[in-house]
């Protein structure tokens, strides 16, 4: 069995749900090396997330942005942790609730995701700078 671990870091995006899957494949090429395995994408932030879904229609980004926003609000008045804004408390519900990681099956070297699914990025702040991202692969 291989094991690859490799760290990378994105550059800022603005607050919305962003498509991130060719900047993994680019930044980790170690995945052709992998007929059969896994490939593991970790978030290091509390206030962004991961999740695949539809990559085809932008309108879903937006869609989602907007859900979101409505589902979980700013400056709900029983906030206690309000310290760094009022985008702080909702980007950490909002990551809680889609998750730090998701995890693709690789098959012949590539993520074997659907033809219309890809990995976001879920920016929750509106200034939340670089993220970090631990990409690891594994199999035969």
């Amino acid at each position: 069995m291989k094991f690859f671990q490799k760290e990378i870091q994105l550059n800022p995006f603005r607050r919305g749900f962003h498509l991130i899957t060719n900047e993994i494949i680019i930044s980790f090429p170690e995945i052709k090396n992998i007929s059969i395995g896994q490939l593991h994408v970790f978030i290091k932030h509390t206030s962004a997330g991961l999740t695949i879904n539809e990559n085809a229609d932008p309108t879903v980004l937006n869609d989602f942005e907007t859900h979101f926003n409505k589902m979980v609000p700013e400056n709900m008045p029983y906030y206690q942790h309000t310290f760094e804004g009022p985008d702080d408390m909702p980007a950490h519900i909002k990551s809680s609730l889609l998750g730090s990681s998701v995890q693709i099956p690789i098959t012949n070297g590539k993520p074997n995701l659907g033809i219309w699914q890809g990995i976001y990025l879920c920016e929750h702040r509106d200034h939340g700078g670089q993220r970090k991202l631990v990409l690891t692969a594994f199999g035969s």
